[in-house]
């Protein structure tokens, strides 16, 4: 029964929750999180009050690592040595706090982020600045709690006679909380408090008049005084850091980039690492080499760039793509009042300006205490000395001290203090001369008192003194600004030139959605011949691109695939090019329509929709220009089962030209239909019978003045004349094309407008292709079925027609004719 009583049967969430909570309360308050006060997390302050209490100060030799570790864990923080010895070496890390606390001997890393030597190897002590954070610790000026084994006390927060939290900032990550505040200048700190004594109601952009912004021990540039002005508002905010990057011109034309800064908490070696490898992947265009030039004299990265060279896209581009630049996040928390809070910048000053008080108040108690127990003392030396001969005799007729002791008090009423330091009082100091010393020394510490206790009854007094005592921190400790500071974030935008090599190839795309590039010279070592295709498959484009250019491919589903030629698959051509879903994913049913190539999304360029239920749509180019490659997106906006079956670049100030199954034809101005946004479904174009569709839309210019040529799934073409026609107006029924018959009419499967060197293929249901020179048929009037071309009994019905493609170098004739 006893064994059992020493149990508790609880549910495991109770706890669970119950000791998280502490080992949270733990982690939060003796750990991850700094003081508001001083800016200290209890480790960083063990190591700096045991290293004060061992001597181990600026003005002495240094001192071996290990040993203070040791102390550090025997005394104060029973945890592990790395822990400990890694806090001690942080603090000494130039590149990581603004004004070092702790200054080493011996190696203790690098900005590339290598490991410090073993602590005995290394010597440490404190940095002067560290002794303004104890300065008058012994004089009781702080709390003191008894250490982990009760044999002695440590502080539960230092003196800090400058405002560590602001000055080296901090990090860390404790249960639910995390940190981030940074480093400022210690002049522009001390200004700032100063301000919030002199006006305690300064609102954050007053104190940003003197407090400019966080200052880092690596320098760099910080973009975004919005977001500095919204952390100090909040204590939330986010800022852009960049490295201080410089292009220098070197001889022969070329040109380099210098970083001498990087920004705050960057591995250097990571970074360089990372420049290197875009190099080799030809991510960017434009490097030959980066060098890591380091030295003793300072940070010093050199990317040497290739002949003309866009440098200020490859600097872009490095800035948006490596480490070069970072975006730092204020989260200001700290230990107020012993609990964890987000604070603005006015809280933080507030709360050390209280700190500041609280400890002159202390430091003023403990002076004139001290102060008054001197003046008490002096004043009986004094009296003592005005009748020497009676004490002397008094005491030589004593029989000990404590009776010399006793007998004074009796006799002359010294108090118990007073005949203490009488009897204690070496026989040289009885010179007569000496009587004048201590009254010199009684008036000055009457002085002394005087003042400590105005200091004490009045406020304005003490916030004198706090000033005042900044003021020599400020002139003894401050150094200029290392960090830059810009009020606007740069947009980084980087030109594709300087990721991609411009180079001419040829893109071919075919109806299955089969695409390639290829490079010129292995289409001419084929002569254009043994072009790789599936069954049934035909190309629906061949064009001369660079790999600057884009191609925008649409499918019959109203979706649009945007697909730089660069980061087409690069492949030979007698081989098979990748199929689209590869590259970019499309349903099953899906197929291509159109191939567009792009080299500039203009203004002045539109695309044209033409849809199986009658609908046109007309959108400006430049809304079709995508960030993301990944997906299909949106062309046009479909209803039902609705289909697009033609699409085109356009001018706007073409003609159209629309054909329907039953062999309805429709001729219009293209500015009859207006422009709509990327998303929209359009307008009606021509008005179809039940079971019917339109099978072609074509745009052309007036003056081109093509012929028509029609396909019907009986095997039959027809040519005929623009001149045949009259121009109406959109969305009419249009004019009958073709003989109307009683039994199996003929089906319009397309429409061409073509020139006199185009090709005409018409490819049946058992995938047998025919092709018709099309100036071989006779121009025939509206009312005749043209001639057949191919037998439908023996080969099947038509099912397809398309005017065989050419090989087309579009942006060439362009770039001509506009030099």
């Amino acid at each position: 029964m006893a064994e059992a009583e020493k149990f508790l049967d609880l549910p495991l969430e109770e706890v669970l929750g119950d000791r998280f909570g502490r080992y949270s309360k733990y982690i939060i308050q003796e750990r991850a999180l700094p003081d508001a006060r001083d800016g200290l997390k209890p480790v960083q302050r063990r190591i700096l009050y045991a290293m004060h209490q061992e001597k181990n100060t600026h003005d002495k030799a240094y001192r071996k690592s290990a040993k203070t570790v040791g102390t550090v864990i025997g005394n104060y923080h029973p945890h592990g040595d790395t822990s400990v010895y890694d806090a001690m070496v942080r603090l000494s890390q130039t590149w990581k706090v603004r004004k070092p606390l702790v200054e080493m001997h011996g190696n203790n890393g690098s900005v590339d982020g290598d490991p410090p030597a073993a602590m005995r190897y290394t010597e440490a002590r404190l940095s002067a600045i560290s002794s303004e954070l104890l300065r008058d610790i012994e004089k009781q000026t702080v709390e003191f709690i008894p250490n982990f084994d009760d044999t002695i006390e440590e502080p539960t927060v230092l003196p800090a006679k400058f405002p560590n939290l602001l000055v080296n900032g901090s990090t860390g990550i404790s249960a639910g909380y995390a940190t981030e505040i940074p480093s400022h200048n210690l002049g522009e700190v001390i200004d700032a408090v100063i301000m919030k004594i002199d006006k305690p109601e300064a609102e954050v952009s007053e104190l940003m008049t003197k407090l400019k912004g966080p200052d880092f021990s690596t320098g760099g540039i910080i973009q975004g005084v919005d977001g500095i002005k919204k952390a100090y508002e909040t204590g939330k905010g986010k800022i852009i850091v960049r490295g201080r990057a410089e292009i220098q011109e070197q001889r022969g034309g070329r040109e380099q980039i210098v970083i001498d800064e990087i920004p705050f908490e960057v591995n250097k070696a990571s970074m360089v690492k990372r420049m290197d490898e875009l190099r080799i992947d030809k991510k960017v265009e434009g490097i030959a080499e980066v060098r890591d030039e380091t030295d003793r004299t300072g940070l010093r990265v050199v990317i040497e760039l290739k002949k003309d060279a866009n440098s200020e896209g490859v600097l872009n581009y490095l800035y948006k793509h490596t480490d070069l630049q970072i975006s730092y996040n204020f989260n200001m928390v700290a230990i107020h009042d012993r609990t964890p809070k987000l604070l603005n910048l006015p809280m933080m000053l507030d709360a050390y300006i209280a700190h500041q008080k609280e400890v002159v108040t202390r430091q003023s108690i403990y002076d004139l205490n001290k102060a008054k127990r001197r003046a008490h003392i002096v004043e009986g030396l004094i009296k003592a000395i005005s009748i020497l001969d009676d004490v002397i005799t008094t005491i030589r007729a004593s029989k000990d001290k404590a009776d010399a002791k006793a007998r004074l008090i009796q006799e002359y009423a010294f108090s118990e203090e007073q005949a203490e330091a009488i009897v204690t009082l070496q026989l040289y100091r009885l010179t007569n001369t000496d009587i004048t010393a201590l009254q010199a020394e009684a008036e000055e510490l009457r002085k002394q008192i005087e003042e400590l206790e105005k200091l004490l009854t009045s406020e304005r007094e003490m916030l004198k003194v706090i000033k005042s005592d900044l003021r020599a921190m400020k002139k003894k400790y401050k150094d200029d600004r290392l960090t830059k500071i810009e009020d606007k974030v740069q947009e980084l935008k980087v030109d594709l030139d300087v990721m991609v090599a411009s180079e001419d190839v040829l893109v071919s795309i075919t109806k299955h959605g089969y695409i390639k590039r290829t490079s010129l010279r292995s289409y001419a070592a084929s002569n254009g011949e043994d072009f790789a295709l599936k069954d049934g498959d035909h190309l629906l484009r061949l064009v001369e691109m660079n790999t600057t250019d884009t191609i925008l491919l649409f499918t019959n589903l109203g979706k649009y695939l945007f697909l730089p030629v660069h980061k087409l698959p690069d492949i030979r051509w007698k081989d098979l090019g990748q199929f689209i879903s590869n590259i970019v994913q499309v349903e099953k049913d899906e197929y291509l329509v159109e191939a567009i190539p792009i080299r500039e999304f203009n203004d002045e360029d539109f695309l044209m929709f033409f849809t199986k239920n009658g609908m046109v749509k007309k959108s400006e180019l430049r809304l079709y220009q995508a960030q993301r490659h990944s997906k299909a997106l949106v062309a046009v906006n479909l209803k039902g089962d609705d289909e697009v079956v033609d699409v085109y670049m356009t001018d706007g100030t073409g003609e159209i030209f629309l054909t329907s199954s039953k062999g309805y034809g429709l001729w219009y101005k293209e500015d009859e239909v207006n422009t709509v946004g990327q998303r929209a479904a359009g307008v009606k174009a021509m008005t179809l019978k039940e079971g019917e569709r339109v099978v072609s839309g074509q745009i052309f210019k007036a003056e081109e003045d093509p012929s028509i040529v029609m396909t019907t799934h009986r095997g039959a073409a027809k040519r005929m004349r623009l001149k045949e026609f009259d121009r109406t107006s959109r969305a009419k029924r249009g004019v009958i094309m073709l003989r109307e018959l009683k039994k199996d009419p003929h089906q319009i499967v397309d429409v061409h407008l073509v020139q006199r060197e185009d090709q005409v293929v018409l490819m049946t249901e058992k995938q047998e292709t025919t092709t018709v020179n099309p100036m071989d048929l006779k121009a025939n009037d509206r009312y005749s079925n043209g001639s057949y071309v191919l037998d439908v009994d023996q080969r099947g019905s038509v099912v397809e027609s398309w005017v065989k493609p050419g090989y087309e170098a579009p942006f060439k004739l362009e770039d001509e004719n506009s030099q």
